[in-house]
């Protein structure tokens, strides 16, 4: 348990600061292609543009990081509940916040220290309620399922970001929190890991379901930086990483918390997303006391994951 919570940790860790980096570098670029006028006839920011952001270097330093996020999320879906591991992941919303102060010159207001603190506590409660981790034996058919949706999810967002362009911030937010969370399902339910058996792990639909949904979650993720403020997009990504994944942990993959804890296991989950989201929207422009601006939206710089 000790291990994996460290894991998680890291892996928050590695992802809240590859996300300032990543906003960064992702505005950067918008702020370029604005003035060329790089975006779709819906105002959506086009493919070219979204490739662009991911060449800057700081958006290849957060990329990296999110890598190595990746590795140690994986490692902590494996070791620990769904409903734990994914929650202490999407606290990184609270070490960007933070980050935000030092590398960004962000000043946090008393609601926004108020809900990291609301988040850290949840995070223990979830911590000390938490028991064994499912042993993530499922149907085959289970797992075309989960690329079959994955496929679903990330294919028809693409679309849905082309054609509603800067309406799509808190879709692509939605979208690619559900891409998260399926990967860290799939990472869960894997074949060939343990022990490792390479036939297995390769003819695993789960192992394709992970690469679709990983690669479908950042690209989702990248248009939500661009296009707009994305507090309301970061708030539906940590729902969409954190809600449905833990449920199919507890409901089929047979996670669960200590005996006679329950309570506290739904208690420490609902107040840690609650405060995430928190972070997410109290994190706004418009909540330091700023009108919505006029200005290009790529000056915003709202951190999410």
């Amino acid at each position: 348990m000790l291990l994996g919570l460290l894991t998680a940790i890291a892996a928050s860790v590695c992802y809240g600061t590859g996300s300032v980096l990543q906003a960064v570098g992702s505005r950067k670029s918008a702020r370029r292609d604005a003035a060329a006028s790089d975006r779709t006839q819906h105002g959506g920011p086009s493919l070219s543009s979204t490739a662009k952001a991911a060449t800057t270097w700081e958006f290849i330093v957060g990329t990296i990081l999110d890598f190595v996020g990746f590795g140690l999320g994986a490692l902590a879906a494996r070791l620990l509940p769904l409903f734990l591991s994914q929650t202490v992941i999407s606290a990184n919303l609270v070490i960007t916040a933070v980050l935000s102060v030092k590398l960004l010159g962000i000043r946090l207001s008393r609601a926004e220290w108020t809900s990291i603190g609301v988040v850290c506590s949840a995070l223990i409660l979830l911590a000390s309620a938490a028991g064994h981790e499912g042993s993530g034996h499922t149907a085959m058919s289970t797992h075309w399922w989960l690329l079959a949706i994955s496929l679903v999810l990330m294919a028809g967002g693409t679309v849905a970001v082309r054609l509603l362009g800067a309406r799509a911030a808190i879709l692509a937010g939605l979208l690619s929190g559900l891409g998260f969370g399926a990967l860290g399902v799939g990472v869960r339910v894997l074949n060939g890991i343990d022990p490792f058996d390479a036939g297995a792990l390769l003819g695993d639909p789960a192992l394709y379901a992970i690469l679709v949904a990983g690669t479908g979650g950042m690209y989702l993720h990248t248009v939500a930086l661009q296009i707009g403020s994305v507090n309301g997009a970061t708030a539906a990504l940590v729902v969409g990483e954190t809600v449905l994944p833990g449920a199919i942990g507890v409901l089929w993959l047979g996670d669960a918390s200590r005996e006679g804890l329950a309570w506290m296991a739904i208690a420490g989950f609902v107040l840690a997303v609650a405060g995430a989201v928190a972070v997410a929207w109290f994190g706004s422009p418009e909540s330091h006391g700023a009108a919505e601006p006029a200005r290009d939206p790529a000056e915003e710089l709202t951190p999410a994951r």
